[in-house]
């Protein structure tokens, strides 16, 4: 019944790597695209906004 001995420095810098990594992958995908994709992706939202606004349906109101 023996342990793995472990540095905790260590331990504590390799996880500091790993969250560091995390975090620019999440920078990657949030900030890293293109112009073109950026304004593609903004024309899509604005087309689909309007597709749903659209298709409501809007109920008169009761005049008191």
């Amino acid at each position: 019944m023996t342990a793995e001995v472990v540095n905790l420095r260590q331990f504590k810098k390799k996880q500091a790597r790993a969250d560091k990594e995390r975090q620019a992958e999440q920078n990657r995908i949030s900030f890293g695209r293109t112009k073109t994709e950026k304004q593609l992706t903004k024309a899509l939202n604005e087309k689909a906004e309007r597709s749903h606004q659209l298709g409501r349906i809007e109920k008169p109101e009761d005049d008191k």
